[in-house]
């Protein structure tokens, strides 16, 4: 007998989230039930309207956030059974697990004195009848959308182990104009791509935006005029904006070192592209590559002691890494195609990056020796991957045959693939880290709480 049968495995699980183990089953010695297709089922979570200011909007942003995740899949506030929860009471749990709620999560906003509101909530296992987190914010009333972030990012770090990713902002290129009359951007937005905003004129071709990943408030860009190319500074918070200096040559892909100390670019200068690193206190540059072919698009490890770029010295364009000081350089990637844009993962276990072949272009990902290439998504083009802060998402844009260039999410599963709420023309993204510096750890939240 076969029978075709619909679950998630532990294998499949545990490709998905870290931590999960998959478990050896035995060998079934009548082996007449095959298991020949999985699915990994979404997470069933209730989420209720908050109460107070702005309750059932932040309310709104958290089962969006989460639901983009592909892991949860919240229920519809109208199949609710009890309704009108508050802080001081738990939930009444056979009235959510009669609905299928693995997880319930509530709160309210409540005004206070100086102006300022409480964001309170509470998250529960109505199945174990026990609290998962709970915890209070402060914050204007203004800021209710990043609160929905930050509670979401709660929400998924305690259901899932891993940090969160949605309280952040993400840089890129806004397009505008006809193809012979393009007008580009540097713009700025929630993760999400609500709350837009551009921070130039147009006066300049915009390439190559990078957050820092050690203050998500300083930003690097290359502005191109008719006859300049420069590598800016732009600090969001005071607007401040610098040139790195007068290059002889063309400059390209600055990155910042994931301690915001250096910044490596690549010079086009005499018909020649080189990989280069500047001192950002010294401002003393010097030359990591020297070879006929083009090196582009440095990216750090984490630990900043390694550098992968791309380079065609071997006739065609592959992955290479070498030491931060420029030594060692070698070609990881494996396969055939065109390869470029990498870019290391924050947790330093993975790079991203596009490929070019057999008519199409693709995100994919490999370990850092080049092994374990794994595509994620292909379509007619695509390119510029951008780790989120947790590196478990990629941003890219994407662009259908003669329609625009959107921005798209992908997981690392290959299976979530979102296109981003920004609702223009998009190209060249970068994920911020998380914005705040000590980001906020869950607790158990009192006697009650869940055991991990």
């Amino acid at each position: 007998m076969r029978l075709k049968v619909l679950m998630v495995s532990a294998a499949a699980l545990a490709a998905c989230l870290p931590g999960v183990v998959a478990a050896q089953a035995p060998q079934s010695q009548e082996p007449d039930v095959i298991v020949d297709q999985g699915r990994i089922r979404a997470f069933q979570i209730a989420v209720a309207n908050f109460s107070g200011q702005y309750g059932s909007e932040l309310s709104g942003v958290i089962r969006s956030d989460l639901r983009r995740t592909g892991y949860f899949e919240p229920l519809d506030p109208a199949s609710f059974v009890e309704t009108g929860l508050t802080l001081a009471n738990a939930p009444n749990f056979p009235q959510w697990t009669s609905i299928g709620a693995q997880a319930v999560l509530y709160g309210s906003v409540t005004p206070r004195s100086d102006g300022r509101n409480d964001f309170g909530f509470r998250l529960y296992d109505p199945y174990r009848q026990c609290q998962l987190v709970s915890y209070q914010f402060t914050a204007t009333p203004e800021q209710w959308r990043r609160i929905g972030h930050k509670i979401a990012d709660m929400v998924y770090s305690r259901m899932t182990g891993e940090s969160g990713l949605f309280d952040s902002r993400v840089i890129f290129v806004a397009e505008s104009g006809t193809q012979l009359n393009r007008v580009s951007r540097l713009a700025i937005s929630d993760q999400d791509g609500v709350n837009p905003e551009f921070l130039t004129t147009g006066e300049e071709v915009i390439m190559s935006p990078r957050f820092s990943l050690s203050d998500p408030n300083e930003i690097t860009y290359v502005g191109l005029g008719k006859d300049y190319s420069r590598i800016y500074l732009l600090n969001l918070q005071t607007q401040r904006r610098e040139s790195l200096g007068e290059f002889d040559g063309q400059v390209l892909a600055p990155r910042f070192s994931n301690d915001g100390t250096k910044m490596a670019f690549s010079i086009i200068r005499n018909g020649n592209t080189d990989v280069y690193v500047m001192d950002l206190a010294s401002r003393q540059v010097r030359r990591l590559t020297n070879d006929p072919g083009i090196d582009t698009s440095p990216s750090f490890s984490p630990d900043n002691s390694q550098i992968v770029f791309t380079s065609d010295r071997s006739g065609s364009a592959r992955l290479y890494t070498m030491r931060a000081d420029g030594s060692g350089q070698r070609p990881i990637s494996r396969g055939g195609g065109i390869y470029t844009a990498p870019s290391w993962s924050p947790r330093g276990d993975l790079i991203a990056f596009t490929k070019q072949g057999g008519g199409r272009f693709s995100t994919g990902v490999m370990n850092t020796d080049g092994s374990g290439e794994r595509i994620l998504s292909s379509s007619y083009f695509e390119e510029g991957p951008s780790w989120a802060p947790n590196g478990r998402y990629i941003m890219f844009a994407r662009q259908s045959p003669g329609g625009d260039t959107r921005l798209w999410t992908v997981d690392l599963s290959g299976r979530v693939v979102n296109q981003s709420g920004y609702n223009g023309r998009g190209t060249d993204p970068s994920w911020s880290p998380l914005l705040d510096d000590a980001p906020v750890r869950p607790g158990s939240g009192g006697p009650d709480a869940c055991p991990n």
